[in-house]
């Protein structure tokens, strides 16, 4: 499968866990792309700092963290 070069730059879902981590970096190789990521605050807590700092160690210039819990449970659980 050969790489599409035109792209420049791409928005990662990103956990900071070891999928999202792995394509975040192939992504990187694979588009020589820069990589936007997106978490979620759905309230879970301590797991968030760490996802920055991942991202971070890995070059990304733009994070983003959106806290989303009172739509998450105002759609979802209620």
């Amino acid at each position: 499968m050969s790489a599409d070069k035109s792209v420049k730059k791409v928005v990662l879902a990103y956990s900071g866990g070891l999928d999202t981590s792995i394509i975040l970096k192939w992504l990187q190789e694979t588009y020589g792309c820069e990589v936007v990521t997106f978490t979620a605050d759905l309230g879970q807590g301590e797991e968030l700092e760490p996802a920055r700092k991942k991202a971070e160690m890995l070059g990304i210039k733009e994070i983003y963290v959106d806290n989303l819990r009172e739509e998450f449970v105002r759609d979802f659980v209620f």
